[in-house]
């Protein structure tokens, strides 16, 4: 089934100017615009009718970015937030065994790679902080190694815990008033 939204045009809007610094910022306005434009195509992504993207490097890209990243901007706040994770993960590891990454620019990859960082299973909190060391990103690979020793810790990441219906243990109870304990 043909799509009206392309791999091209989910990059594009994706590292503009403009959505670049929302990337990381919790906005009503931006999670709405997401819904608008790219919310069919996200349902369409989860029922496997843009697998095809995974044919080219920018669509595997795109595709991940959509079940990964505007997962979390679509379903902020509910469990479908996360809903997605599992097959975002799959489509990378796709990517990474066709070797379709290394044909992404640099600063393109570290989304690519996201899935694992966001995943709570530490062998794969593992292969991320070694995939965006590769990156040379100070900052990314900083991030990369927060999340992996949370996960490492508690085995999942607490300020999920709320929003997936998990009780929290006294340690994640107190880690979770400390500052920066959520991303």
């Amino acid at each position: 089934m043909e799509h009206a939204i392309t791999p091209p045009d989910i990059i594009t809007f994706w590292y503009s100017d403009r959505v670049r610094p929302l990337h990381w910022r919790a906005e009503p306005a931006f999670d709405r615009e997401l819904a608008e434009t790219f919310g069919a195509t996200h349902e369409a992504a989860i029922a496997g009718e843009l697998d095809g993207w995974l044919a080219t490097p920018d669509g595997a890209l795109a595709l991940v970015i959509v079940l990964d990243q505007l997962s979390r901007n679509l379903h902020r706040g509910t469990p479908r937030a996360f809903a997605a994770d599992g097959l975002a993960r799959r489509h990378l590891r796709h990517a990474l065994a066709r070797g379709l990454d290394k044909a992404l620019l640099r600063d393109r990859r570290g989304f690519l790679y996201m899935p694992l960082m966001h995943s709570e299973n530490p062998l794969d909190q593992a292969r991320s902080v070694e995939l965006f060391a590769t990156l040379e990103e100070a900052n990314t690979l900083r991030f990369a190694y927060l999340h992996k020793d949370i996960v490492d810790r508690f085995g999942r990441f607490p300020h999920r815990n709320a929003i997936l219906g998990r009780i929290n243990t006294p340690e994640e109870t107190e880690f979770l008033t400390q500052p920066g304990s959520g991303f």
